[in-house]
């Protein structure tokens, strides 16, 4: 069967597309960026377009030949970047229009808990995708909504959880008393293929959940074991201080800094992740609780290693940020007399000391800036690199004693250079 999954290269939609290719089907992988996607999966037929913007006859077009339609596409709250009643409300009107007109069958993944009444834009815009799908006359549909999706892979609220679990010393959550149910990923892609045969309960919403309902201090405390990290308290922490982190968190998300740190996400802790867990039944599937999905994915360093470095990255890039602002702004106040004096007492003339002066200055605080924004974040850390390669040449060329000084000038630079390989490295988000 020829099916396209849109979003597949996400985290439910790249085990979507893996397990549709392992069962012989012809996929169509649809997503916004495939730049990255087309490498990671060469075995799918890579098409783009944009759920919150694509029309109905982009749709009915790029559609063509699929006997069945995969939403995985989806996001958490409002930004520069996702607008959630463009993507989860007009973009599954038109997608869901176009599998009318072509005559394929529309599996859309929803959330499980999504209800009238809950007062997150999540929640309200993803139950109001549900009741369009719903509407659509005619048309073959049926909505899965999976709890708190884990599998080997990680991204968002899942690899937040990873970080909490792998904190040093104690693992810090809030609202940990909040119950969640949980699916393995594997089991959401069983589901799927599961819907694409011939009697598979058309025309209904379908909960994917285990029926254990664990809270979020157990849930970090058995990700923790998981992980193979000794066991250390998992400690509730005030609302008040998750809700200034989501504030920043949100305004980071203005530059493009997708955190699962904000508002929304921890709206949606709150509220906790409840299903129906008898669903799975009408799809002839047994779910696997929390501890049996663990026990098939042992973990290895790669995990404890994604675990430690989570919360160390953006103490990086901060760290970095102050690093070259500082650095920028000294040179062109307080430091510039001094820098000047360093370069003319080695020869070099007035006027080339101050427009190196000047001009270092002026390099570091535009790369400061290019790293505050994510799009130009990896262009900043690179030029971090290169200026750092010219700093130490031209240190080394013009006073080669500073090599020697106590406070190390020119030796400080290194070890900041290889914050900026470490950030570089850790960069992507998925």
């Amino acid at each position: 069967m020829r099916v396209a999954v849109i979003g597949a290269y996400g985290l439910i939609g790249s085990y979507v597309s893996a397990r549709l290719v392992a069962e012989g089907h012809d996929v169509i992988g649809v997503g916004r960026d495939l730049t990255q996607a087309r490498r990671r999966f060469a075995n799918l037929h890579w098409k783009q377009a944009d759920l919150a913007t694509a029309s109905l006859a982009d749709w009915t077009t790029l559609l063509d030949g699929a006997s069945a339609v995969i939403n995985c596409a989806g996001a958490l709250q409002d930004s520069p970047r996702d607008d959630l009643n463009a993507v989860h409300v007009e973009g599954v009107r038109r997608l869901a229009q176009a599998c009318q007109v072509l005559g394929a069958r529309l599996i859309h993944i929803s959330a499980a808990g999504v209800e009238t009444g809950k007062p997150t834009a999540f929640n309200t815009t993803k139950y109001a995708a549900e009741a369009l799908v719903a509407e659509c006359a005619g048309l073959d549909w049926i909505v899965l909504r999976p709890g708190l999706v884990i599998g080997p892979a990680a991204y968002g609220g899942t690899a937040l959880l990873r970080g909490l679990a792998g904190f040093p010393g104690f693992a810090p959550v809030v609202h940990g008393q909040s119950r969640v149910q949980v699916v393995a990923a594997d089991d959401v892609a069983a589901a799927v293929v599961r819907c694409l045969a011939p009697g598979a309960p058309l025309r209904r919403r379908l909960d994917l959940v285990h029926a254990e309902a664990v809270t979020l201090q157990d849930l970090v405390a058995r990700l923790r074991g998981w992980l193979g990290f000794p066991a250390a308290p998992v400690i509730d922490l005030p609302p008040i201080l998750a809700r200034i982190t989501a504030f920043g968190a949100d305004a980071l998300a203005f530059l493009g800094w997708r955190s699962p740190m904000r508002n929304a996400a921890l709206a949606q802790l709150r509220m906790g992740v409840r299903g129906e867990a008898s669903d799975a039944a009408m799809l002839g599937l047994e779910l696997k609780s929390l501890d049996a999905l663990l026990a098939a994915m042992p973990s290895g360093v790669q995990e404890r290693w994604f675990a430690r470095v989570y919360f160390a990255k953006p103490l990086i890039l901060a760290v970095l940020f102050a690093f070259w602002m500082v650095s920028g702004l000294i040179g062109v106040t307080v430091g510039f007399a001094p820098a000047v004096a360093t370069l003319t007492t080695a020869g070099v003339s007035q006027d080339l000391a101050v427009a190196a002066v000047v001009g270092g200055s002026v390099a570091d605080i535009v790369l400061t800036l290019l790293l505050a924004h994510r799009r130009t974040a990896g262009l900043a850390l690179k030029g971090m690199l290169l200026v750092t390669a010219g700093y130490l040449l031209g240190g080394a060329l013009v006073r080669p004693d500073l090599w020697l000084d106590p406070l190390g000038p020119l030796v400080k630079s290194i070890p900041a250079a290889m914050l900026a390989v470490a950030a570089l490295t850790t960069l992507e988000e998925r």
